[in-house]
């Protein structure tokens, strides 16, 4: 239609037609990119706010996990010390609670990550879209540090374990899991993750059985050393969630609404 138009102005020379009719191509084509550039904005806006929110969520999660990490460490770290004093004589303890944390001595926790929104964004190149700049590097902080995978391997190789396993029978390594195991601590509890190791038991076996299996743990060759290689590795690893990565902890807390 305006191409028919301007052919027909063009004819009888009516510049001023002409000019008008240019005009509103002009003016046509200008709209029409704004719109689109509005409605691409509106949808990258909506996309943002989904991420963000999906990121948001998953950082608390993080938060989470990571004081979970630490409290849990410390109960091991709890348990080693004990043992290392009982078997020093400083501090006396009973068969019983010299196995129960022994046996505390050799677990660790493997948190899984909350991973995916930041591995979506990563992947599609839109870790853009999240504009606040706090939620964004924290996320590339958590999810890029070794120290969370370093101490979980590190308690998954701890001596202790392979000493543990193979001189304390089985039945009482069973008991020990069912009895004096780790507390199942929901997602996002912060109540459930204190004291989740660290709690009064007892095993309800034999006197004379848990005697002889902790006469069989005190004389395995090694042991004094193994537990001191995971109080030591404990006692670092704590100070670096804590303190090396205590930036990555303090943002993660305010992310969670967690007081500093």
């Amino acid at each position: 239609m305006i191409l028919r138009r301007v052919i027909h102005h063009f004819r009888k020379q009516e510049w001023t037609a002409i000019g008008i009719d240019f005009l509103i191509v002009v003016f046509g084509v200008f709209m029409g990119l704004q719109v689109s550039n509005w409605n691409d904005g509106r949808k990258t806006s909506q996309r943002a706010a989904v991420f963000s929110e999906r990121l948001a969520k998953d950082m608390r999660y993080e938060a989470w996990a990571y004081e979970y990490l630490i409290d849990y460490n410390r109960d091991v770290l709890s348990g080693a010390k004990a043992a290392l004093d009982t078997l020093s004589g400083a501090i006396p303890l009973s068969d019983e609670q010299f196995l129960i944390n022994a046996y505390r001595a050799t677990q660790y926790k493997y948190m899984d990550r909350g991973r995916s929104t930041f591995d979506e964004l990563i992947s599609t190149g839109n870790i853009g879209l999240i504009a606040d700049e706090d939620l964004r590097t924290t996320a590339i902080s958590i999810y890029t540090t070794t120290l969370i995978d370093v101490v979980a391997e590190e308690g998954r190789q701890a001596p202790i374990r392979t000493i543990f396993r193979r001189r304390v029978p089985a039945d009482v390594q069973h008991a020990l899991l069912e009895k004096c195991g780790d507390r199942f601590a929901a997602s996002g509890d912060y109540q459930a993750i204190v004291g989740s190791l660290a709690y009064p038991c007892t095993l309800g076996l034999d006197a004379a059985q848990i005697a002889a299996a902790a006469t069989l743990l005190r004389t395995a060759p090694g042991l004094v050393e193994s537990l001191q290689i995971r109080f030591a590795d404990l006692e670092t690893a704590i100070q670096d969630l804590e303190k090396v990565n205590s930036e990555i902890f303090i943002k993660l807390r305010s992310i969670a609404g967690r007081k500093p």
